[in-house]
């Protein structure tokens, strides 16, 4: 709770300084939101850290193989990027490079999913036959 309430306060005084910051220089807007970003990302990598651990427990318990779970973690990873990244493409004015950003995520996201469809496929085959 703490690393949320810090990550909102900080975005929300930058959101404030980036409005002011575009009148004049919105480069530098957009920098800041940038700046913005990787301070967030730095206030929740303990919290990240602790999920990690909880989703790696989950997986052992499971008595799944846990290479199946590995490409939902990545999606859920190449998701989260492309969402960020295609709204600061967005802010900057760049629709175009913001669908670029989200086609390029999907792409990823369908190829690191291919071992789990091949691998539910395999168990299909395998009750059907």
């Amino acid at each position: 709770m703490e690393a949320a309430v810090q990550v909102t306060v900080l975005c929300v005084v930058s959101a404030l300084l980036a409005l002011i910051l575009k009148r004049s220089t919105p480069e530098w807007a957009l920098l800041l939101a940038v700046a913005a970003i990787g301070a967030a990302a730095l206030f929740l990598t303990e919290a990240l850290g602790e999920a990690a651990e909880l989703l790696r427990e989950l997986t052992e318990g499971s008595g799944v193989d846990p290479a199946l779970f590995l490409p939902l973690y990545k999606t859920v990873g190449i998701a989260l990027v492309v969402k960020v990244g295609a709204s600061l493409c967005r802010d900057a004015g760049e629709s175009a490079l913001a669908a670029a950003v989200e086609t390029a995520g999907a792409v990823c996201a369908l190829l690191v999913s291919l071992p789990l469809l091949r691998a539910v496929l395999s168990m299909l085959l395998e009750l059907m036959g």
